[in-house]
C-alpha cells in the first residue's frame, strides 16, 4: 500500500505560442494596475517590448537581475519599486530575473508574474535562492510562490544553443532528483518521468537543429513539468552541490548543473533503485550516471567543473559546507565521499 501526502500547486499557468500578448490580460485578472518589470541587462530588449505591449500599466523597468539572487541587487530593486509605487512585478528572463522576482515579493508582498525565457523552471516553486557575500542560502517559502506564469514557446526559439542545452539539463536535474525525493509522491514520480522523458527526446533535436519549434515546444513542456516537480517535493544532495558551488564561487548556474548531474546521480544510485530504473528506461544502458554524462558530452555540455572557473584549491572547502549545512539525501552524505565526487566532476571524469 502507498503512503505519502500530495502538495498541489497554486499558480495558474499559461501554455503555448504567442502568449505573452496574454500578459495584459492576466496582470488585469490580478488586479495589478502599476507593475514593475524586471529583466537582466542581456534582456532590455525583450522587456521593453513587454513594457509597450502593457502601455500605461508599466510603470518602469528594473534591469538589473544578477545571477543567484544578491541580496544587494535586491534591496536597490525593492527601493527602485517603491519610488514607482509598484503593485506588482513581472520578471522577464531566466533564473536569475525569476529569483528577483521572488525575493521582491517576500520582502514586499507584492503579486507576481513571469514570462520565462529559459528552462529554469524556478518560476513554479516557492523556493528562494539568495547570496550574501559568498554565502548562498534556500528557503521554501509560501510567499515566494508566483500567482501567473506565461509560457511563450516562440521567445524561446532565439535561446542560443549552448545556453538551451544546460538549461535544458538544469531541468533535467529537477526531474532527476524528483525521482528520489523524501516527499516524492505518486504524482510528483509521474510528472518527473514524463518531464526527464520530454527533455531527452527534445535537447538533442534543439542541439542539431535550433529553429525546430516542436522541439523547442518539447523542452519547454519538459521544463514547466521538471520545475512543478521542483515546487511540489524537495531536492537532495545534488542541488545542495550546486547551490553551494554557485555561491561559493560564482559558477555559472546552469552550467554548473550540468556538470554536477551524472556524479550525484552515482552518488545516490546504490540507494534510489526506482530513480535508477525509470532513467534507464529513457536513457541506453543499465548505468543512469553513465547515461547521464554521455547525453551531456552529445550535446556539447561542459563536463568538468575547472572548465566553468573553480579552482582545485576549493574542493575541500565546497566539500565542507556541503557537509556542515546538512540536507537530507537518500544515501547518507559523507564528507571523503562527497569530495571524491567534486574531485572527478572538478577534473571531468566519467562518475
Amino acid at each position: 500500500m502507498k503512503t505519502f501526502v500530495h502538495q498541489g500547486q497554486v499558480t495558474k499557468v499559461v501554455f503555448g505560442s504567442g502568449t505573452r500578448s496574454r500578459i495584459p490580460e492576466e496582470a488585469d485578472a490580478l488586479g495589478c494596475r502599476r507593475l514593475l518589470i524586471l529583466c537582466t541587462p542581456g534582456q532590455a530588449g525583450q522587456a521593453a517590448e513587454i513594457r509597450d505591449l502593457l502601455g500605461a500599466v508599466a510603470v518602469g523597468t528594473f534591469a538589473e537581475a544578477a545571477a543567484h539572487t544578491p541580496v544587494e541587487v535586491t534591496e536597490k530593486a525593492v527601493a527602485y519599486a517603491k519610488t514607482v509605487g509598484a503593485d506588482s512585478v513581472l520578471a522577464v528572463g531566466g533564473g536569475s530575473t525569476i529569483g528577483l522576482g521572488k525575493a521582491i515579493a517576500v520582502r514586499t508582498g507584492l503579486p507576481q508574474l513571469a514570462l520565462p525565457t529559459t528552462y529554469a523552471g524556478s518560476e513554479m516553486t516557492p523556493i528562494l535562492g539568495e547570496t550574501d557575500g559568498r554565502r548562498k542560502t534556500t528557503r521554501r517559502l509560501p510567499e515566494a510562490l508566483l500567482k501567473t506564469v506565461v509560457y511563450d514557446v516562440d521567445l524561446t526559439v532565439t535561446l542560443p544553443t549552448a545556453t538551451a542545452v544546460v538549461s535544458g539539463i538544469n531541468a533535467m536535474a529537477h526531474a532527476v532528483e524528483a525521482l528520489y525525493s523524501r516527499d516524492q509522491d505518486p504524482v510528483a514520480f509521474l510528472l518527473a518521468g514524463e518531464a526527464f522523458d520530454s527533455l531527452t527526446r527534445s535537447l538533442p533535436v534543439v542541439a542539431r537543429t535550433p529553429d525546430d519549434g516542436e522541439a523547442r515546444a518539447e523542452a519547454l513542456y519538459g521544463a514547466w513539468l521538471a520545475g512543478t516537480c521542483l515546487g511540489m517535493v524537495g531536492m537532495a544532495l545534488h542541488h545542495k552541490v550546486c547551490h553551494v558551488l554557485g555561491g561559493t564561487f560564482g559558477l555559472p548556474h546552469a552550467e554548473t548543473h550540468a556538470v554536477v548531474l551524472p556524479h550525484a546521480v552515482a552518488y545516490n544510485g546504490p540507494a534510489a533503485p526506482d530513480a535508477m530504473a525509470r532513467i534507464a528506461r529513457t536513457l541506453p544502458g543499465d548505468d543512469a550516471a553513465r547515461g547521464l554524462f554521455d547525453f551531456a558530452g552529445r550535446l556539447g555540455a561542459p563536463r568538468a567543473l575547472r572548465d566553468l572557473g573553480m579552482p582545485e584549491s576549493g574542493i575541500v572547502q565546497a566539500a565542507e559546507l556541503i557537509v556542515r549545512d546538512g540536507y537530507w539525501n537518500p544515501r547518507p552524505v559523507d564528507r571523503t565521499a562527497v569530495r571524491a565526487l567534486l574531485t572527478r566532476a572538478w577534473a571531468g571524469q566519467t562518475p
